[in-house]
C-alpha cells in the first residue's frame, strides 16, 4: 500500500502519509487512491466536491461544520504550512468535545481524514498557504455552522500567534461557544 496511516488522539481522525517516489529530477506521489483509502478507513467513500483555498500568514479559517449534508473531509496543503484542527461534536463518542491538531505542509505531504461529525479549521503558519480538501457532500450555506475557535472550554492551543495577531472573517469571529453550538 503506498500510504502510511497514523491514528491521532481521536482514533477516527487519521493522518495519511503517502509514499513519495523521488530522485534527482523531483518526486511523485498518489494524493488519492480510492481502493487504498477505502481499505484504510474500512468503507467506501464518495467525494463529491474538491475545494482550494489560499490564505496569508496568521489567517484562521473555521471551525466549520454542517448540521445537514454533513461532510467528511480529506485535507492537505500543496504550498506552505497550516495547523489543522478537528473538534469532535459527536455526542455519542468517547472523544466528544476533544480536539486534535496536526501540522500539514507541502513539505511533509501529510493529509488528514476528518469524518462526519467534526468541526474543522486551520491556521496558516507560513507567509501563504494553498489548502486543498475533498468533501463527501456539497456545501450547504443554510446548514453551515461555526464554532468559536477560541472557546475556553475547548482550549485549542493554536501555535505561534497570540489571539490579537490572528485574522478571521466576521463569520468565523462570531462562532458559537461549544456549549451553545449544535451537535451531532
Amino acid at each position: 500500500m503506498p500510504i502510511e496511516i497514523s491514528r491521532t488522539d481521536i482514533p477516527d481522525v487519521l493522518i495519511i502519509e503517502p509514499k513519495i517516489f523521488g530522485d534527482d529530477r523531483g518526486w511523485f506521489f498518489e494524493s488519492f487512491n480510492e481502493n487504498d483509502f477505502s481499505n484504510v478507513i474500512g468503507k467506501q467513500v464518495a467525494f463529491v466536491q474538491d475545494n482550494h483555498s489560499y490564505s496569508k500568514k496568521g489567517v484562521l479559517r473555521g471551525l466549520h461544520y454542517q448540521i445537514e449534508q454533513t461532510q467528511a473531509k480529506l485535507v492537505r496543503v500543496c504550498h506552505g504550512s497550516v495547523f489543522d484542527v478537528a473538534v469532535d461534536l459527536r455526542q455519542s463518542s468517547r472523544t466528544y468535545g476533544n480536539w486534535v491538531g496536526v501540522e500539514l505542509s507541502a513539505e511533509n505531504k501529510r493529509q488528514l481524514w476528518i469524518p462526519e461529525g467534526f468541526a474543522h479549521g486551520f491556521l496558516t503558519l507560513t507567509d501563504e498557504a494553498d489548502f486543498l480538501y475533498k468533501t463527501t457532500d456539497y456545501w450547504n450555506p443554510t446548514a453551515e455552522r461555526c464554532l468559536d475557535s477560541f472557546d475556553e472550554k475547548l482550549n485549542i492551543r493554536w501555535p505561534y500567534f497570540d489571539k490579537l495577531s490572528i485574522s478571521r472573517s466576521p463569520k468565523d469571529a462570531s462562532g458559537l461557544s461549544f456549549d451553545l453550538a449544535e451537535k451531532f
